[in-house]
C-alpha cells in the first residue's frame, strides 16, 4: 500500500511545494524553456545537493511513510504511559462516581489505599496500546491525507481541505482502534477493579479464560465511537488552527521561523485542539471505561444506565489530561520530523490555476 501511495504522491498538491520553489530559485534562468542559455548540469547538481541537504525522502514516499508511523510511536506510546496516574484516576471517577468523587479526591482515596506504586497500575497495555494506535493513526493519515488528495487534484484539495483531514483522520483510526482495543480492555480492568489483576502478564490470560476473544474486542465499537470523532477533530482542528496561527498571529511568514519557534506553534495548535478532542470524546469514554469493567453489558444498556449527567463525570480530568496530551504529541511527532528531516509542507496556499479562476490574479 505504501510503495502505490509513495507512487502517487509525486502528483500530490501536498508534495511539499516550497522544495520545487527552491530548485526553482537555485536554477535560475536555466529552469526555463525560454530563458537564456547557462549551464543547467551545474544547476541542477547544485539544487539537487540542497534539498539533499535539506530532506532526508521525499514527501509520499514510503520511507516517509515510515519514519511518520514511528513518530507516531513515540508522540503516542510515551505520552500516554507518562499520563497514566491521571487516566486510572479518571476512569475510575467515570465507573465509581460514589467513592471517586473528584479529581483531587480520586488521586487522595488511590493513595490511601494503593500508595504511589497504585498510580502506576496499567502502564504496561498503555504504553503496547497507544504505541500500536500512533503507528497507525499518524502513519495512515499521511497514507490517506495523500491519497485523497489524489483522488480530488490540486484545486478541490485546497478548497476541501478540511474535508480531506477529516476523511483522513477518521479512515486512519478506524485501523488505530483495532490495534488498540486488546489493550485498552486489559488496561481497564487493572485500574477499575481492585484485585483482579495488577499486570498484563496477569490481566490478559484471565480476560482470555473467562470470555475468549471477545473480551478484548467487545469495546473495539465503543473505541470507534470515542476515538475516530477524536481524531477527526484532533487533525482538523490541529491543521486549520496552524494555518490561522501563521496567518493572523505569527508576526513573519512560516518560511522564516526558526525550527523551534515552528515547534512552540504547533504546541499552541496542539493544545487547542486537545481542548476541543476532550469534550467531543468524552461521554464515549464513559462509555468504554464501564463497558470494559463490566461483564455481560452492551454499549447502549450502560448509555442509557449513565443518562445524561453520568456520561460527563471526569470531564475536567479528561480536559487537562487530552488537552496537555495532545500539545505533546503533536510536539513531539513535528519533533521527530525535524529530527529525520522529513518534508513539513508549509500551511496550504490557493493554487495559481484557482486564483486566476476566481479573478485574484492580475
Amino acid at each position: 500500500m505504501f510503495s502505490s501511495v509513495a507512487h502517487l504522491a509525486r502528483a500530490n498538491p501536498f508534495n511539499a511545494p516550497h522544495l520545487q520553489l527552491v530548485y526553482d530559485g537555485l536554477a535560475g534562468p536555466c529552469s526555463s524553456p525560454s530563458g537564456p542559455p547557462g549551464p543547467p548540469r551545474r544547476s541542477r547538481n547544485l539544487a539537487a545537493a540542497a534539498v539533499e541537504e535539506q530532506y532526508s525522502c521525499d514527501y509520499g514516499s514510503g520511507r516517509f511513510f515510515i519514519l511518520c508511523g514511528l513518530g507516531g510511536i513515540i508522540s503516542c506510546g510515551t505520552t500516554h504511559t507518562a499520563l497514566v496516574p491521571l487516566d486510572l484516576v479518571k476512569c475510575r471517577m467515570q465507573v465509581d462516581p460514589q467513592k471517586y468523587k473528584g479529581i483531587f479526591n480520586g488521586f487522595s482515596v488511590t493513595l490511601k489505599e494503593d500508595g504511589v506504586r497504585g498510580l502506576a497500575k496499567g502502564w504496561a497495555p498503555t504504553f503496547i496500546g497507544y504505541s500500536m494506535q500512533g503507528l497507525c493513526k499518524f502513519g495512515f493519515y499521511e497514507v490517506f491525507k495523500v491519497l485523497y488528495s489524489n483522488m480530488l487534484g490540486e484545486e478541490n484539495t485546497y478548497l476541501w481541505r478540511t474535508s480531506l483531514y477529516l476523511a483522513a483522520s477518521a479512515s486512519a483510526e478506524f485501523f488505530a482502534d483495532i490495534a488498540l482495543a486488546p489493550m485498552e480492555a486489559a488496561k481497564v480492568r487493572i485500574q477499575t477493579q481492585p484485585g483482579y489483576a495488577n499486570t498484563l502478564r496477569d490481566a490478559a490470560p484471565k480476560m482470555y479464560k473467562e470470555e475468549g476473544i471477545n473480551a478484548f474486542y467487545k469495546g473495539v465499537a465503543p473505541l470507534w465511537m470515542r476515538q475516530i470523532p477524536y481524531t477527526m477533530m484532533k487533525f482538523a482542528c490541529f491543521e486549520r488552527t496552524v494555518e490561522a496561527l501563521y496567518k493572523f498571529v505569527v508576526p513573519k511568514p512560516r518560511s522564516e521561523c526558526s525550527k523551534a519557534e515552528q515547534l512552540v506553534v504547533t504546541f499552541v495548535a496542539g493544545y487547542i485542539a486537545g481542548v476541543f478532542c476532550a469534550i467531543v470524546s468524552h461521554p464515549a469514554d464513559s462509555v468504554v471505561s464501564v463497558l470494559n469493567k463490566e461483564k455481560g453489558s452492551s454499549a447502549s444498556q450502560v448509555l442509557q444506565r449513565l443518562g445524561f449527567k453520568g456520561v460527563w463525570k471526569g470531564l475536567f480530568a479528561r480536559i487537562i489530561m487530552i488537552g496537555t496530551l495532545t500539545a505533546l504529541q503533536w510536539f513531539i511527532y513535528d519533533s521527530v520530523k525535524v529530527y529525520f528531516r522529513l518534508p513539513r509542507p508549509p500551511p496550504p496556499e490557493m493554487p495559481e490555476s484557482l486564483k486566476k479562476k476566481l479573478g485574484l490574479t492580475q
